[in-house]
């Protein structure tokens, strides 16, 4: 599912409340990309929400921008009480200017500002970004599924809330 085209965030919250599958080779994500028209990595990726497969309970919020992108992007992690498909949790990042701090269940896990990148001016985050929610199956980071991996997966929704200031077409 895809907000592009439609709403998009440029400062403000971003928050989804959702169960996220797990399994060998599952990974869902919500994350967001700019729409500034260039390409990745240098339009810039917000990863609100990861979750390897085989690792149920750890939640990774990560950026990408054009120096710092797939095994090199800036992030954290932060660790569910328990796993992400056996409860709802609130997945959100705050997009202020020159900040963005990512939390889940209302517990802020992460900050990254200009100075946490390779270099300041890589910032390319002060722009309409959209949502976008997906489960990928197999790839390098989750590996491939194999036979307990469940099928079909499935990313059970609640809501999607945008606060503050954006383009709603």
């Amino acid at each position: 599912m895809t907000t592009e085209g439609k709403v998009a965030l440029t400062h403000g919250r971003a928050e989804i409340r959702a169960k996220l599958p797990t399994g060998t080779g599952l990974l869902p994500a919500i994350w967001m990309l700019g729409d500034n028209g260039v390409e990745w990595p240098g339009q810039g990726e917000i990863d609100i929400c990861e979750v390897v497969g085989g690792e149920p309970r750890t939640v990774y919020g990560t950026a990408h921008g054009p120096t710092y992108f797939n095994e090199n992007g800036i992030g954290d992690s932060a660790t569910l009480p328990s796993d992400a498909s056996s409860a709802f949790h609130t997945y959100a990042v705050d997009k202020q200017p020159r900040r963005i701090t990512w939390s889940v269940d209302g517990r802020p896990y992460f900050t990254l500002t200009p100075a946490k990148l390779p270099s300041p001016d890589d910032w390319v985050f002060e722009q309409d970004m959209h949502l976008l929610l997906n489960v990928a199956v197999g790839g390098d980071w989750p590996g491939p599924p194999d036979a307990s991996t469940p099928s079909p997966a499935t990313m059970t929704v609640d809501y999607v809330r945008f606060y503050g200031e954006g383009t709603v077409a």
